[in-house]
């Protein structure tokens, strides 16, 4: 069962995000806060296995929330949820640990997807969200894609494989699978792609793979 802390002031996007998430039998909405400070709280004490924070809530925003739940709980699964599209909210989300940005108003089967791929330890970008950032990124000229691809090139071909995977939202024990190799294996991939491209954290690669065309479909 895959435990979720759920933040957002507005009760009624609140219960429309709980209604989705309870569709899925392996998901249970364990605690909900209405502000960032309660969301702190409630995530010490509940310890879920996903807090998944809105962005603008009083007494404080989703961002600095998910900053301060990760210092408390380094190993805590943050997920920023939103409507907005402001590439500078999901810079500071990568920049403070968290493992995925996901819109209020997409599928909800991306809700659940990115539920899923982060409580197994994965990064998640909605689809719309990766593809809104690398359209940014790319109208400022080709630049910028053709330095990841030029970062990418420095990987062996089974390190873009993973990393490929990696920004689909997949994670390490569902790269395996999908690779016939052991667990063991990518871990190890995944260590010496983020040491390697110099990256902080598996999000940051997922953008790096999404702006280099390593994600298909």
């Amino acid at each position: 069962m895959i435990r979720v802390l759920l933040a957002d002031d507005e009760v009624m996007i609140r219960a429309g995000v709980r209604a989705i998430l309870t569709t899925d039998p392996d998901i249970e909405v364990v605690a909900e806060a209405g502000d960032g400070r309660e969301a702190i709280e409630l995530t010490l004490a509940h310890r879920p296995d996903v807090a998944l924070l809105d962005i603008r809530m009083p007494r404080l925003d989703g961002l600095a929330a998910g900053a301060e739940i990760i210092r408390a709980m380094p190993e805590a699964a943050v997920a920023i949820l939103t409507t907005f599209g402001d590439d500078a909210y999901l810079t500071r989300a990568l920049d403070d640990g968290a493992r995925g940005f996901l819109l209020k108003s997409g599928n909800p089967r991306e809700l659940i997807a990115g539920v899923h791929a982060i409580a197994a330890g994965g990064a998640y970008l909605s689809p719309k969200v990766a593809a809104r950032v690398i359209g940014k990124l790319r109208s400022t000229g080709l630049s910028r894609a053709t330095t990841a691809r030029s970062r990418v090139g420095t990987l062996t071909q089974r390190e873009r494989d993973v990393l490929a995977l990696l920004g689909a939202g997949l994670s390490n024990a569902q790269i395996a699978n999908q690779l016939n190799i052991v667990e063991g294996t990518v871990k190890g991939h995944v260590s010496a792609i983020l040491t390697r491209l110099n990256l902080s954290n598996r999000v940051k690669a997922a953008v790096l793979a999404h702006e280099a065309d390593l994600v298909t479909g």
